[in-house]
């Protein structure tokens, strides 16, 4: 593959996949180090909650503006000002001193975060064509579904062995070199004539999803009654719904909906929805309840999940290639099936913990159907839409797996019965197992093969 390509296309790729590695790996990151977090600035569930879900509300709302402000600024212009904002709140949240600064500071490196995705995303659909962009999408699918697996290793070594702050600084590097590869490139940027940013649309998205997200999460602590629960809740909901009568009648959509009438995307969305909200809520409660519930150390905790990294790394391009050739109905319809008999297996965990017997199995079943399942779905979704919109496509696919993340996670209290205890795992697993079902039938009614774009 490295041979076939040329030295622009080597560079795009890197930068691709530094720019959003680093985005990825802060998401995840943080879930190993949320028990350190809660003792030092205090806070139990909602604070951990907060922590990941202030970053994930911009990351939804921006993630859209994100692909409008590279059609006004350039994909090249907006990737340097993300990074430059992304390296200064992880010094922010590195130096937070109380709980609600880090919340905040991870609100703002969420705004930051979504101006790297798309943008990267967009340089790889514009520099490759054919069978080298699925392979490349291939690399650049499993170089961040890695940062996503690997952040809690990482993380939890940071947390055990210097600081959970220093957990944020890790960005440092990769921004760095991705500054450098920026400078090297000498690409010509793209600009839209004429392309303007829907203001009013991010406002009322990022209104809709805090609100809802606020009502999800401080429930279990106010109740339904409250009004200081029930309505932000309908407010967010409102705006939320505002949001898509205004992607209907703008003539300059964040969002525009005529992308849904292609069934692979819509179809493809949709099982993201079920596999990135399960993806997500194992992911914090895998992490979270090994330490707190089992009793192991934060590196530990983060170590349980390297088979999965590993599987990844030495699979993912393959995948992504298999994908090209046969189709992506086959991968994503077992890949979430496949997913959903790891979480079952978590089901063997008791209060008489084993790592290798009750853990184990299910993180190496579970990891074998992430690396089946993530490359096709890329491929799918970004395959069914033609390439001068590849941008906002993929702009509106990494906005639904993050919403569908921030839901799963704001709902963690609700799923789990107020308490990550051993009964709570438990449920969270099966509920893990459900959400990745549904994602499997979803591939299986709603993917086809080889259509033609805008079928």
């Amino acid at each position: 593959m490295a041979e076939t390509m040329t030295r622009e296309q080597r560079v795009v790729l890197a930068i691709a996949v530094l720019a959003s590695f680093v985005s990825f790996l802060d998401g995840t990151v943080v879930n190993v180090a949320l028990p350190a977090i809660a003792r030092d600035l205090g806070g139990g569930l909602t604070t951990q909650q907060w922590v990941v879900d202030a970053y994930l509300v911009t990351l939804g709302a921006f993630i859209l503006v994100a692909g409008s402000l590279s059609d006004v600024l350039g994909r090249v212009v907006v990737l340097r000002i993300g990074l430059i904002g992304f390296a200064v709140t992880s010094v922010a949240i590195a130096a937070a001193p109380t709980a609600e600064f880090l919340i905040v500071a991870r609100a703002l490196q969420g705004v930051a975060g979504a101006l790297l995705v798309p943008s990267s995303l967009a340089l790889i659909t514009s520099t490759f064509r054919g069978p080298a962009q699925a392979r490349a999408i291939g690399i650049w699918t499993g170089a961040t579904t890695v940062a996503m697996i690997a952040g809690p290793l990482i993380g939890g070594i940071f947390v055990d062995t210097l600081s959970w702050r220093l957990v944020f600084l890790v960005n440092v590097l990769p921004i760095g070199v991705t500054m450098w590869l920026l400078a090297r490139l000498g690409h010509r940027d793209h600009r839209r004539p004429g392309a303007r940013v829907d203001v009013i649309g991010a406002i009322l998205c990022a209104v809709g999803l805090g609100g809802i997200v606020f009502a999800l999460i401080e429930q279990p602590n106010l109740g339904w009654g409250s009004p200081v629960i029930w309505a932000p809740g309908i407010i967010g909901a409102l705006a939320f719904a505002g949001f898509l009568w205004r992607q209907r009648v703008t003539p300059d959509p964040m969002m525009p909906l005529d992308l849904f009438r292609s069934r692979n995307f819509w179809a493809g969305n949709l099982v993201t929805v079920f596999v990135y909200a399960a993806l997500s809520l194992n992911g914090f409660v895998v992490g979270v309840y090994l330490q707190q519930g089992a009793g192991l150390s934060a590196t530990l905790a983060g170590l349980a999940s390297l088979p999965s990294t590993l599987l990844m790394i030495g699979l993912s391009s393959r995948m992504g290639a298999l994908a090209g050739r046969f189709g992506p109905r086959l991968f994503m319809t077992l890949g979430p099936l496949v997913m959903a008999m790891g979480a079952v297996l978590l089901l063997n965990v008791r209060a008489d913990f084993d790592y290798w017997t009750q853990v184990l199995p299910g993180i190496v079943v579970f990891g074998l159907g992430l690396t089946a399942t993530v490359s096709p779905l890329t491929a799918a979704v970004l395959g069914a839409i033609e390439t001068e919109r590849s941008g906002i496509a993929s702009a509106v696919n990494n906005a639904v797996s993050r919403v569908a993340g921030l839901l799963a996670i704001a709902a963690v209290s609700a799923v789990v019965g107020g308490s990550l205890d051993l009964d709570g795992f438990h449920r969270a697993a099966v509920f893990t197992a459900a959400l990745m079902v549904l994602g499997g039938a979803a591939a299986f009614f709603g993917i086809r093969n080889h259509l033609s774009r805008q079928d």
